[in-house]
This record gives C-alpha cells, structure tokens and sequence, in this order.
C-alpha cells in the first residue's frame, strides 16, 4: 500500500514551536479520522529556511515547495502576527504560480493569543491559499493558547463541523 502524503507548513520563526505542534496535530487527527495508515508526513519548518526562501535558486526551498505540491493535504500553520500569517510563511507561498497547489487540499491553521484575531485565519490565509490553487472544503482552524492544553477537545470540535467536506474532498483529491 502506498503511503498517503501529507505536509505540514509551519510560518513560525522559532523551529519546533507550538504553531508546529498544533499543526502536526490537525493533520495527524485529520489522516487518522480519514483512515490513512500508512502516512509520509513531510514537515517544512520555515524558521529553518530563514533568508535562503528569497533566493530562487535555493535548492532545499525548492525541494520543499515541490514535496508541498506533491502531496494530497497540507497543513499551513502560523502564528498570528500583527493580525495576520507571518512574513516567513507569506515568503514561502509566493513560490507558488496561481496553479502551484491545484488538487492539494488545505486547511489553514492559526493560532494567537486571543480570540480578537479569530477571524485571521479565514480572512487572510485562506485567500492566499485559494490564490495558489489549494482547495478548501472546510472551515480553518484557529487555537488560542489557551488552549493548547485541551488540543483534543478543540480538534473534537473543529473536526465534528470540518469530517464531511474534508472526506469528500479527500477522496477525491490526488493520489
């Protein structure tokens, strides 16, 4: 059986951080939930890939951006940054032509301090996302700390609305 493909795009500065931990997260309960086993879950961390994401030349970039495109669902993941995704994650999506993520389904993930920001993740990251040819069938996902703790409850809640257009879409999408 082929291993279905699965990226994870974290727009944090910081490597390892709690953005990437949410996002991991999403897209382990949404391959569990869909009944993907095995899974390739690639992991782009962009506080890796710092200055190198503004030389188009940059070979470990464009490998990232290819390994993205070549996968059935990512997960893009940013801390809310003066209202909206962070600069890094904005840098590493302009790699994209208006087709780049055609037939990957995404879901964009955001997490802040406080709910003023909720709105972020639908308002700003999801029309970057649909200008690059991603489809989303459901709702984003915004994580307070807060609640960081109780991740299971909140990915419960997220995925009771996110299950049905998620798995339609999911089953239709690339191979």
């Amino acid at each position: 059986m082929t291993a279905a493909s699965v990226a994870v795009v974290v727009g944090n500065p910081r490597v390892g951080s709690r953005t990437g931990a949410v996002a991991t997260a999403v897209a382990d309960r949404v391959a569990a939930e869909v009944g993907w086993d095995p899974v390739e879950l690639v992991v782009v961390e962009l506080g890796g890939l710092g200055p190198r994401l503004f030389d188009g030349s940059d070979r470990e970039v464009t490998a990232a951006v290819a390994r993205v495109a070549g996968c059935r669902l990512v997960v893009v993941a940013s801390p809310t940054y003066k209202a909206t995704y962070t600069g890094l994650l904005k840098s590493f999506l302009d790699w994209y032509g208006t087709t780049g993520l055609a037939g990957v389904v995404a879901i964009p993930v955001m997490v802040g301090a406080g709910p003023r920001h909720a709105l972020a993740v639908e308002v700003h990251l999801r029309p970057v996302l649909v200008e690059i040819g991603a489809s989303m069938p459901s709702r984003g996902l915004y994580v307070l700390e807060e609640e960081f703790g109780d991740l299971d409850r909140v990915l419960d809640e997220w995925w009771s609305d996110a299950a049905a257009p998620l798995r339609a879409s999911l089953s239709a999408s690339k191979v």
